[in-house]
C-alpha cells in the first residue's frame, strides 16, 4: 500500500520590489511618476497657451517667473512647516492647490482666450504648492529607508520619474499639437488629484512627534547655521543659483521660442525634453550600481554638461543634434543629484533636513523668476542666439569656481551610512527610503 502523499512545501513568494521598499517608499513613488507624467506635458503647455492667445517671448518669460517668484517668497517658510507639521499632510494640501490651480488655467484656455494676468496668478499659484511641496517631500521620501539603501533608493525614485518625465513630455507635446495647451493642463490638473490622493494614505504611525521649537523665525535660524557653516553646501547653492536661472530660462522661454521658428513647432521640443528624460533614466541606472567615493567632486564635474542644451539652441542644431546633447546633460545632472542627496541625508541632521533642504531650494532658484523675466528684454537687445550662448557661459563659469572650495574635492562617502528616521521594530514590509 503505498504511503500517504505529503503535502508539497510552499513555493515562497517572491517580492516584486526590493526589501528595503515599503509601502511608504511605494506610495510616494507612485505618486510622483503621476505628477511628473503631467507637470512635464504642464509647463509646454503653459508656454504654448500664452502663445496661443497671441502673446510674445516677453510674455513666456512672464509666465515662466510667476511660476518660480512664489518658491522664492514661500519655500523657507515651507521648509520651516514641515519640519513642524507632518510632512505629508503638507504635502497633500500643496498637491489640493496645485489641482485647483492647474483646473482653473485649464478652463480659461478651453473656454476662450485668457489674458496675461489670469495666466500669470494661476501659475503663481501652483508655484505656490510647489514652494510647501518641495520641502516636505525631500523630508518625507529618503526618511522610510536606512542610510546604507539610501542611494540606491534615491536613483530608483529618480529613475522612475525621469521616466514619467518622459512619457510627460512626448506625450504632452503631441496632445498640445492634436488637442490644444488646455487639456494638458486639465489632465496635469487629475494628475494631482490622484497624486495627493495616494499621499494621503501614507503610514506614518512609526514617525515620532517632534518636538516644539521656538517660533517659526527661531526654526529659520537653526537651518541657516546648518547652511552657512558647511562652505560645500552654501558655495554649491550658490552656483545652482545662477546654472537653475539660465538653464530654467533656456527651457522655459527660448527652447518654446527655438521650436516654434526652427524646428517644427510643440512636438520636437516635447521629443528633445524626452531625451533629457531618457539621459536621466541612464544617470539613475548607473548610480543604482555605481558609488563614487568622492561624492561632490563626482557631482560637480557632471554639472558641466548642463551648458549643452543652451548652446544647441544657440546653433540651432536639428532636432536629433538637439536630442543628443539632451541626453547627455541629462545623464550628467543625475548622476549630480543623487550623490548630492547623498551627501545631504549624509551630513544633515534628519530633524532640521527640511528647512536645510528649503535653503537649498531657495538658494537654488532665487534668480530664475528674475532670470525668466528678463529673457524677452535679453532677446530684444542682444539677439536670441547671443543670449543662448551666455547662458552655456554662466553654467560653465560657476561651476569651475565651486571646484576651488576643498570641501566640494574632499567630502568622501561613509562606509555606512547614518539611520534616517528609524522606525520601532516595524514589519519587514513596512521597512523603506525617501528623497527634488
Amino acid at each position: 500500500m503505498s504511503s500517504p502523499r505529503t503535502a508539497a512545501p510552499r513555493t515562497p513568494v517572491h517580492r516584486r520590489r526590493p526589501a528595503w521598499a515599503g509601502r511608504n517608499y511605494s506610495l510616494l513613488t507612485g505618486a510622483a511618476i503621476i505628477t511628473n507624467l503631467g507637470s512635464h506635458g504642464a509647463h509646454i503647455a503653459a508656454a504654448f497657451a500664452v502663445m496661443q492667445a497671441g502673446g510674445s517671448g516677453a510674455d513666456v518669460g512672464l509666465i515662466a517667473a510667476a511660476r518660480t517668484l512664489p518658491l522664492v517668497l514661500f519655500l523657507l517658510i515651507g521648509g520651516a512647516i514641515a519640519d513642524r507639521l507632518p510632512r505629508h499632510r503638507v504635502m497633500v494640501a500643496a498637491n489640493t492647490l496645485n489641482c485647483l490651480s492647474q483646473a482653473a488655467f485649464a478652463v480659461l484656455v478651453l473656454t476662450g482666450t485668457p489674458e496675461l494676468w489670469q495666466m500669470m496668478l494661476l501659475t503663481a499659484l501652483c508655484g505656490t504648492g510647489t514652494a510647501f511641496f518641495n520641502p516636505a517631500a525631500e523630508g518625507m521620501l529618503l526618511s522610510t529607508v536606512s542610510g546604507e539603501h539610501s542611494n540606491r533608493a534615491f536613483a530608483l525614485f529618480r529613475m522612475a520619474i525621469n521616466g514619467a518625465g518622459i512619457g510627460g513630455a512626448a506625450l504632452g507635446g503631441a496632445m498640445i499639437a492634436v488637442l490644444g495647451p488646455g487639456w494638458v493642463l486639465a489632465a496635469d490638473a487629475a494628475a494631482f488629484a490622484v497624486a495627493g490622493a495616494l499621499r494621503a494614505f501614507l503610514d506614518v504611525k512609526h514617525v515620532p512627534d517632534r518636538a516644539p521649537g521656538g517660533g517659526l523665525l527661531s526654526d529659520l535660524r537653526e537651518g541657516w547655521v546648518e547652511v552657512r557653516t558647511r562652505p560645500w553646501l552654501w558655495s554649491i547653492v550658490l552656483q545652482f543659483s545662477v546654472v537653475v536661472a539660465v538653464v530654467g530660462t533656456a527651457d522655459a522661454v527660448y527652447g518654446p521660442l527655438v521650436a516654434r521658428d526652427h524646428l517644427g513647432g510643440s512636438a520636437p521640443w516635447g521629443l528633445a525634453l524626452a531625451f533629457f528624460g531618457v539621459g536621466t533614466i541612464a544617470g539613475a541606472v548607473l548610480m543604482m550600481a555605481w558609488r563614487p567615493r568622492r561624492l561632490l567632486l563626482v557631482g560637480t564635474l557632471c554639472v558641466f554638461p548642463l551648458a549643452l542644451p543652451s548652446a544647441g539652441l544657440a546653433v540651432p542644431l536639428p532636432v536629433w543634434g538637439l536630442c543628443v546633447v539632451m541626453l547627455v546633460s541629462g545623464a550628467a545632472i543625475e548622476v549630480f543629484g543623487v550623490n548630492w542627496m547623498t551627501a545631504m541625508h549624509q551630513e544633515i541632521p534628519e530633524e532640521k533636513f527640511s528647512r536645510v533642504t528649503a535653503y537649498d531650494w531657495f538658494g537654488s532658484v532665487s534668480m530664475l523668476p528674475l532670470a525668466t523675466a528678463l529673457a524677452g528684454p535679453a532677446e530684444a537687445a542682444f539677439g536670441r542666439t547671443q543670449a543662448l550662448w551666455g547662458c552655456a557661459v554662466l553654467v560653465v563659469v560657476p561651476t569651475a569656481l565651486v571646484l576651488l572650495v576643498p570641501d566640494v574635492r574632499r567630502m568622501t562617502r561613509r562606509a555606512h551610512g547614518k539611520t534616517i528616521a528609524p522606525a520601532p521594530a516595524p514589519a519587514p514590509a513596512e521597512q523603506a527610503p525617501a528623497g527634488l
